[in-house]
């Protein structure tokens, strides 16, 4: 088992210990084991009793349960809950606002036991009627409960194509030539379709294979449609004749709103991406860019053929000019040990100068995130002191340097939580809310507002807070904040983190319109937690970030000037 799969398995028995009101004390001890270990560093399974017994919050008892869950890849304490617990039940977990407590409440009060029961009492006024709830709770749950349906049967990003490698090296062993297309593809940041292209020479394949479900009503001669193994995502292996996989891969990567787009001549791109002669020999980069010319405009990369405003984005740019990882000179927005991180300030820094960039920028949380070790003054000064001396021990063969950034909680009034002399003490500050996410439109941009108006602002971090699939980002009114970014020369982040891709891709053209540099950052915990920042120049090229309009593409040199005119 993973270090994850031990730590879910742990946190979900302590949910199911306080749902079924068993000793506070084992739910304790649980809940405590869990916390201290998500921020273990080496491999659990690896251990042996002695060892896991010297891991803070581990006492005997639960080394040897996670000795069990590693040898027998189960845990029988939750086995014996899930037992009792109907899985309706379990699945309330997920709603936004409901704790062990309140589900205890819903389903030995009013016997539900279902999300579909929830939604009913929701939509029918019971559940704020019940001690405890009230009408604003029910809002909130019945909103919670219709994003849960939305996201069903879709991948984040990053699960999404390690699924897609894993069943592309299943279908390599039935079709001599296979290929990913469609969503993952182009990089989308949710996905709900794996689609494969599967070539073929005289016949039409049969397809079947162990571990695939065929979902006969949806396939089709031409289309296999169904299921790998338990997965919920839906998969479709499109079969293409050997001479059309060019343009067959180029109509099925692309969005549909982007193939009816229309030329001077009025020929849909669609029509001139199936029609055209491609010649054999052809790499896909240079047969798509074939296919685009002969229709009247530039390559548009896979990323940006969303149907969105790819088109209007290719007459005033060239895609030479889109930002690449090989683009990025620095890492900023990253926590150390110093509150909730895995490494150590010095192997963050030392790793981050492994992979050639030319500055780290830690960014550990401030001292009102209590949840996650924010830093308290003196912690903030400690740190700043080991910066100094990392600063001189890594800079002896090459320009390398550790800035002092912070992750300043933006509390409910929109201020930062240190005091000014605190605050100009770093080089850099991300502005970032963590707590009270529940404000209407209005207030919550009036509370990011005031943020950004704080001189000491210089990036805007994960500006809505999202969770894909998980939780909706809180309303904001984008406009207004990226307004007022431009007004007051803040950054805004791209978090780079699979499970936000925040700000969305969707508004970058906006933002740049309007001038505003943007950041690829990670919000990396842990040292390989930087690699995430694939996944945000993906999004960033989706939505067009052009090279010279990214923040950590400044030179560590550009970027102490920047910070140095900031400061003044």
């Amino acid at each position: 088992m993973s270090n994850s799969d031990i730590v879910e398995t742990i946190e979900l028995t302590a949910k199911l210990l306080e749902l079924h009101n068993e000793d506070e004390f084992r739910i304790k001890t649980y809940t405590n084991a869990a916390y201290n270990l998500d921020k273990y560093v080496g491999e659990l399974s690896q251990l042996d009793f002695t060892q896991l017994t010297q891991i803070q919050g581990v006492g005997k008892m639960m080394a040897g349960k996670i000795l069990e869950m590693v040898s027998t890849g189960q845990l029988r304490d939750l086995q014996d809950l899930l037992a009792k617990t109907p899985e309706g039940v379990i699945e309330m977990f997920k709603i936004k606002g409901l704790g062990a407590k309140k589900i205890k409440v819903l389903w030995n009060e009013l016997g539900i036991d279902n999300l579909n029961e929830l939604q009913i009492a929701c939509e029918n006024g019971s559940i704020s009627k019940v001690k405890g709830f009230g009408g604003k709770t029910q809002e909130s749950i019945l909103e919670s409960l219709k994003f849960i349906q939305s996201q069903a049967g879709k991948l984040r990003m990053d699960k999404a194509a390690i699924l897609a490698e894993i069943i592309l090296g299943e279908l390599k062993k039935s079709f001599n030539t296979v290929e990913i297309s469609g969503q993952v593809r182009r990089k989308s940041e949710t996905v709900d379709t794996l689609t494969f292209l599967a070539t073929y020479t005289d016949s039409l394949p049969d397809f079947s294979a162990e571990g695939f479900i065929k979902d006969e009503k949806k396939s089709s001669p031409f289309v296999w449609r169904g299921k790998f193994l338990e997965n919920k995502i839906s998969i479709e292996i499109r079969y293409v004749a050997e001479n059309e996989l060019l343009n067959k891969q180029f109509v099925y990567t692309a969005n549909e709103n982007h193939l009816k787009h229309r030329n001077e001549s009025g020929v849909s791109l669609l029509n001139v991406g199936l029609s055209i002669s491609l010649v054999e020999g052809l790499t896909q980069e240079s047969a798509e860019t074939t296919i685009y010319e002969k229709f009247g405009v530039p390559y548009i990369i896979p990323e940006m053929r969303e149907g969105v405003n790819e088109f209007d984005w290719i007459k005033k740019n060239k895609n030479e000019d889109l930002v690449t990882w090989e683009s990025l000179k620095g890492i900023l927005h990253n926590h150390s040990t110093y509150s909730d991180g895995q490494h150590s300030l010095e192997q963050m820094a030392t790793y981050c100068k492994e992979l050639g960039f030319e500055y780290l920028g830690i960014a550990d949380h401030s001292q009102s995130a209590t949840y996650a070790s924010g830093l308290l003054i003196t912690k903030v000064q400690q740190q700043h002191a080991e910066i100094e001396q990392l600063n001189k021990k890594l800079s002896i063969d090459r320009p390398f340097k550790i800035l002092k950034g912070i992750e300043s909680d933006i509390l409910g009034d929109g201020s930062l939580d240190y005091p000014d002399e605190v605050l100009a003490s770093f080089d850099y500050i991300v502005a970032s809310v963590h707590s009270n996410l529940t404000m209407n439109q209005a207030r919550a941009t009036e509370r990011l507002v005031r943020a950004i108006e704080n001189p000491y602002t210089t990036i805007l971090g994960h500006p809505t807070g999202r969770l894909l699939l998980s939780r909706q980002g809180y309303p904001i009114d984008y406009k207004e904040v990226i307004d007022c970014c431009a007004a007051n020369g803040v950054v805004i982040e791209i978090n780079a983190s699979p499970y936000r891709l925040d700000l969305d891709w969707r508004w970058i053209e906006y933002a740049l319109d309007r001038n505003v540099m943007l950041s690829i950052n990670p919000d990396a915990h842990e040292m390989q937690g930087y690699h995430d920042m694939h996944y945000g120049v993906a999004v960033a090229r989706k939505g067009g970030l052009t090279k010279n309009m990214t923040f950590n593409a400044l030179s560590l040199v550009e970027m102490e000037e920047y910070l140095g005119r900031r400061k003044k």
